[in-house]
């Protein structure tokens, strides 16, 4: 591999950073309400939103979906339209 492509593979992994939905645990909504919501706008199976609600709740936050920005930013948005605490990083 020449200097040139260890380069260009660089550079095309930094730029390919891939974006993540954090949610963040509250005092307002219930186990049940966050676990709906992340099926619903996460495309998360039972088990999965069920794992994500209990890591939001036993350590404050959880990384729900990673991912193109474009493809994040609706998906944040139903979160937040939903009373979640939320944010694209």
């Amino acid at each position: 591999m020449s200097v040139q492509e260890e380069v260009l593979e660089e550079v095309f992994s930094e730029v390919k950073k891939e974006n993540q939905i954090v949610v963040f645990n509250d005092d307002v909504n219930t186990f049940d309400h966050v676990i709906e919501m992340l099926m619903l706008a996460c495309d998360h199976d039972p088990i999965q939103a069920e794992q994500c609600t209990l890591l939001i709740h036993y350590t404050g936050k959880c990384t729900v979906k990673t991912g193109d920005y474009d493809d994040l930013k609706p998906r944040c948005s139903k979160l937040l339209d939903a009373g979640l605490s939320a944010e694209i990083q």
